[in-house]
């Protein structure tokens, strides 16, 4: 195992947290807020950790997917730790378990928040808390990729890790050009939603902190009523926007490239615009007695399905007054998620196409016993791997699902509550229903249930496997020997 590119990596990741933890004391500045000393202290720690982990460059920096995972998830956990110090150090969440709860819910894109009154903070470490959505939203490593001059396939090995999915493709044979064009857009689509934010009305601390979370689909509001207390034209236009951060970003660069029919054609896609559009059009007939005019309630369905399945999180009231039926619906569309390919959390619609499309094979192969069938999407066929791997994929869900609900049931709340926990976190969505509803929050969680729900934060936007990848006994035995085997050199 490639040790020193792993080292490498993360001294790198620190470098750029230091750098982004600079926008905080900007903030803080403008506004005069003395909460900025501890962001400009904790982005030195970061600034002067990441030189020394730096200093000696990698013999190589060829490496396979096992250091992608192991890097990756060790960045995560690393920028989490670092990105919680400030909200600990200005004892605005006196908490570390708190503090770190909030930074990798804002990291992970989660929106699970423990603050009963998010108005409280600072100007400066409300910023952070939304841009860390922002940065979490893409990924770091991503942006790591345009930088790092790796070679042969580590570079896709990286993003394989990282970027959310049951596959990755190249927008071009260059994964480093790939990258800058998947922050191209992502920087493009951020910018135009601050133009109508601020044409909405809003001054720019307010654009760009609601810009974030909605970019990232995180869900981090300013407010303790997150977009309730807005305007319907802001509320549509991140609710528009959410939706849109949804999509596979495969399918923008093939519309800057006027590729319209082959982005048209993409068959997640239309599956995704298929469930917002029949989900919203239930929960608006279910709700249309339990809302004052027509346009509010196409409103309120709309946002909530958007919300929900792009994982975002962020709210205009409280659904958790909506009739069953409706309830019921935004459980089903927060299991399936966004697109693979988006900033969106969630199972993701690909794979869900993926498993009925094994579940109908199956059937047929019953019926017609020596039918050889093959799983198409876009017309092509799906190789067995990423079947597999799809199979392997909910299983593996379904156990840290009902492991976790069943850790977090020691702390004797209701099923509606445990279970919706669990779902908000590991589909990296925010808030559940009951307790953890939109007006509710997980500070009432044990420290011990919080470190789980944390688990499932980062399980859910790296995919499972980068995390799980870290508790294998064989990648320590591998370290531990490796360690050993330097130290008799030397």
């Amino acid at each position: 195992m490639n040790n020193s590119v792993i080292r490498y990596i993360l001294g790198c990741v620190l470098k750029i947290e230091s750098i982004l933890l600079l926008f905080p004391c900007l903030t803080a500045v403008i506004y005069r807020e003395t909460e900025g000393f501890y962001y400009l202290l904790t982005a030195f720690v970061c600034g002067v950790l990441g030189i020394l982990l730096t200093q000696k460059k990698p013999a190589s920096f060829v490496f396979y997917l096992k250091e992608g995972s192991i890097a990756t998830a060790l960045s995560w956990i690393i920028i989490s730790i670092f990105g919680a110090a400030p909200f600990f150090l200005t004892g605005e969440i006196p908490s570390f378990t708190d503090a770190l709860f909030e930074t990798v819910s804002g990291f992970t894109t989660t929106g699970a928040s423990i603050l009963n009154d998010v108005e409280a903070l600072s100007q400066c470490s409300l910023f952070w808390r939304s841009f860390t959505h922002w940065i979490g939203g893409m990924g770091v490593l991503v942006f790591l990729l345009a930088i790092i001059p790796l070679s042969g396939g580590s570079q896709f090995n990286l993003m394989r890790a990282e970027s959310p999915g049951p596959s990755v493709g190249k927008l071009v044979p260059k994964i480093k050009t790939t990258a800058r064009l998947l922050y191209v857009i992502y920087f493009g689509l951020t910018l135009i939603q601050i133009v109508f934010m601020i044409a909405g009305g809003l001054d720019l601390f307010n654009a760009l902190t609601i810009t974030f979370g909605t970019a990232g689909t995180g869900g981090f509001g300013v407010e303790n009523s997150s977009i309730g207390g807005y305007s319907p034209y802001i509320q549509w236009v991140v609710a528009i926007f959410m939706f849109l951060f949804g999509v596979n970003f495969n399918v923008y660069y093939l519309l800057i490239y006027r590729k319209w029919r082959k982005a048209l054609s993409i068959e997640e896609v239309r599956t995704y615009f298929i469930i917002v559009i029949v989900s919203t059009g239930i929960i608006f007939f279910n709700i249309s007695g339990t809302i004052l005019s027509v346009s509010d309630a196409l409103r309120h369905a709309f946002f909530q399905v958007s919300t929900l399945m792009t994982s975002t999180g962020f709210s205009t009231t409280d659904y958790n007054v909506w009739p069953q039926t409706s309830k019921t619906i935004l459980i089903m569309v927060m299991f399936i998620g966004a697109c693979a390919g988006s900033t969106g959390g969630g199972i993701k619609v690909s794979r869900i196409i993926i498993l009925v499309k094994s579940i109908k094979k199956e059937l047929t192969s019953y019926i017609h016993p020596k039918s050889i069938i093959k799983i198409k999407m876009d017309g092509k066929p799906v190789e067995h791997d990423v079947v597999r791997a799809t199979n392997v994929y909910f299983i593996t869900f379904t156990i840290i699902f009902s492991l976790s609900a069943f850790a977090i049931s020691f702390d004797d709340k209701d099923l509606v509550t445990n279970f919706t926990a669990v779902l908000a976190t590991i589909n990296n969505m925010g808030p559940g229903l009951e307790g953890v509803g939109p007006a509710q929050n997980f500070g009432s969680f044990s420290i011990f249930s919080k470190y789980v729900l944390m688990f499932d934060m980062l399980a859910g936007r790296l995919e499972l496997f980068p995390l799980l990848l870290l508790f294998h006994p064989s990648i320590w035995k591998e370290l531990l020997t490796r360690k050993k085997s330097v130290a008799r050199r030397n």
